[in-house]
């Protein structure tokens, strides 16, 4: 067992307990998370409490763990815990003035304007759009086969795909391909910087290479908001340029820059790994596969909003994946002031993780919660609904993920059309390889058996 190291204690006289945990070296800490997250959260918890600390990137972090812990946290009705200064250290340079680096009343303000562009009514007029870019990409995804040595690799595919509707529903921008893939290739650099365990601007690091493309996207941007000033257009950023809030006031060009690039790289990366995930999921359980395409069949090939909401097993399949493979597999904070967590004393200061993939495999939640069981979300067994932060892949409270609904209704549409056209498998004995670096991504781009049915 190694070493045991302390945070600070309780003030005298005080009923809450003193926090701990194992006092390994945060290198070797970071391999062990990334080797096995499961594993190593569950040993921690049981040898140390729900509430113990870990030293990650050259600091330390306290480990809140539980869906209690978690809605204390990131409910956060006390406003003690911050958002921005817990996710500066990890990727600041690259979201700076993000709604994601911004908080309470400021964070409060930015997101009511920036809701009218996720609103039921912003999300109806984007989906003409969303299905002509869907259309138009599984219509050109082609036949191939593993075993014959020419696999469709789903994920570039589907990567090419999200990008598409990131530029055109998020911009009105249609570019060539590659415009496209230089747009995609700064995206992925800025996500996969975060993850960096070299956190300064070397030759050759990914954290310059996140800086670089941080600029790059700027400039993308700044030579398009004129012009989404000048018309008002149906896509976002459109949008939010002319959006205001309660007292009239409206973006400024480097508001929404800083926005639009947290918008762009959560839309593209998370949906991306998520509907990569689904794909290898209904690969491996070709059963379900079945009964998702039996819904999409019954069903027109152009869905309105409410008719996505209809995809039942989709829906289910939705839930199941993104609690095997969270997209944001943690959700830190920063305590502004003295506090505690489920009777554990936090100190001002303090870095505070709530785990969110640890979260979604937590057996006194989860009925044998290492396997695929879509049917956990349906209305007999309602597993998710056993506590407010059981199901939490989008978060909670104040920054609870302001696209989850697009991202939704994307991921659905996606799938909704490629379940009518294409039947898909992988070989029995292949499990997707995963890099955890950053947001889950499959390292081999999941190569698949991909047949167009007649």
């Amino acid at each position: 067992m190694p070493r045991t190291q302390f945070v600070a204690a309780p003030p005298t006289g005080s009923e809450l307990r003193q926090i701990s945990g194992p006092a390994t070296n945060w290198i070797s800490q970071l391999r062990r998370q990334r080797r096995d997250p499961h594993g190593a959260a569950q040993e921690d918890e049981n040898t140390y409490g729900p509430v113990h600390v870990l030293n990650m990137f050259g600091s330390r972090w306290i480990i809140a763990a539980g869906p209690d812990a978690a809605q204390q946290v990131l409910m956060n009705r006390d406003r003690v815990f911050a958002n921005g200064p817990a996710w500066k250290p990890l990727n600041g340079p690259f979201f700076d003035r993000g709604l994601l680096m911004l908080d309470f009343d400021e964070h409060k303000a930015h997101r009511a304007i920036m809701q009218q562009a996720f609103g039921r009514s912003a999300l109806n007029s984007y989906l003409e759009a969303l299905h002509t870019i869907v259309e138009r990409h599984i219509a050109e995804l082609p036949e191939g086969s593993v075993a014959e040595g020419n696999p469709v690799l789903m994920h570039k595919r589907l990567e090419q795909l999200t990008l598409d509707v990131a530029l055109e529903v998020f911009m009105g921008a249609r570019l060539p391909r590659a415009e496209a893939d230089r747009i995609s290739g700064a995206i992925m650099a800025l996500l996969h910087a975060g993850g960096a365990m070299v956190r300064i601007s070397l030759p050759g690091s990914r954290w310059r290479k996140g800086l670089r493309a941080r600029r790059t996207l700027e400039v993308f941007l700044a030579e398009r908001i004129t012009a989404a000033r000048d018309q008002q257009g149906a896509d976002l950023l459109s949008v939010l340029c002319h959006a205001t809030g309660e007292d009239g006031e409206r973006f400024t060009d480097e508001d929404v820059v800083n926005h639009m690039v947290f918008l762009l790289a959560a839309a593209h990366d998370t949906t991306t790994g998520t509907l990569a995930n689904i794909v290898y999921n209904l690969a491996k359980y070709p059963d379900w596969q079945k009964r998702a395409r039996a819904r999409s069949l019954d069903m027109p090939h152009e869905l309105g909003y409410d008719e996505l909401a209809d995809l039942t097993e989709l829906d289910w399949i939705f839930k199941e994946t993104t609690r095997l493979c969270t997209p944001i597999q943690i959700e830190p904070r920063v305590a502004v002031r003295d506090t505690e967590i489920c009777g554990y004393f936090v100190p001002e200061g303090s870095m505070v993780i709530v785990p969110a993939l640890a979260n979604h495999h937590r057996p006194e939640i989860w009925s044998h919660p290492e396997e695929f069981d879509p049917e956990r979300f349906s209305d007999d067994r309602a597993e998710h609904k056993r506590h407010r932060m059981a199901w939490a892949p989008f978060g909670g409270g104040p920054h609870k993920c302001l696209g989850q609904h697009f991202a939704g209704l994307e991921i659905k549409m996606v799938l909704h059309q490629l379940l009518r056209s294409f039947e898909w498998e992988v070989p029995q004995d292949y499990i997707m390889p995963l890099d955890m670096s950053a947001t889950p991504l499959p390292e081999d781009s999941l190569p698949v058996t991909l047949r167009r049915r007649g």
